[in-house]
């Protein structure tokens, strides 16, 4: 078994956090733009890649915010992601040029099937995942002091 890297933007505009929507078998989920590490890739290149894939947008990579691990045999989706174990690093990003609305994914994921921006305070509302991110989110968009390393968390 391998540890997987994957990189995620935290994209914010005024009271809103972009994300990409998607669906499954329990119905609509959103989760932050980003993915996987590839061989030979920086964080900032694959981060700069999977935004072009998944919201068809350039952007600005700022400052580390949040490290999280996934160990799947310990949350609720263990029967398929028993054997699973990444470490998501969550990066503060910014769009590139103009067109808040205008999304070009280049090669969506599987389950996505849009981009939406989500109020920030109303994230608790929604199934996001990771789940424990969504109070973090808030935390810091109010400006209050979050951990950087958030544990094994879903």
């Amino acid at each position: 078994m391998n540890i997987r890297n994957s990189v995620k933007a935290i994209i914010m505009k005024g009271e809103k956090i972009l994300l990409t929507k998607n669906h499954d078998h329990e119905g609509y989920f959103y989760l932050c733009p980003g993915g996987g590490q590839e061989y030979g890739e920086t964080f900032h290149e694959t981060l700069v890649r999977e935004c072009l894939e998944e919201i068809g947008r350039k952007i600005s990579i700022g400052e580390l915010l949040y490290i999280r691990e996934y160990i799947g045999k310990n949350h609720e989706h263990s029967a398929f992601d028993f054997e699973v174990h990444q470490v998501e690093y969550y990066f503060a990003c910014q769009l590139n040029g103009m067109g808040e609305s205008s999304f070009h994914p280049s090669n969506p994921d599987l389950h996505q099937v849009g981009i939406e921006w989500i109020p920030v305070h109303d994230l608790l509302q929604y199934r996001m995942y990771p789940k424990q991110l969504r109070k973090f989110i808030i935390k810091h968009h109010n400006e209050e002091k979050t951990p950087i390393y958030l544990g094994d968390v879903n």
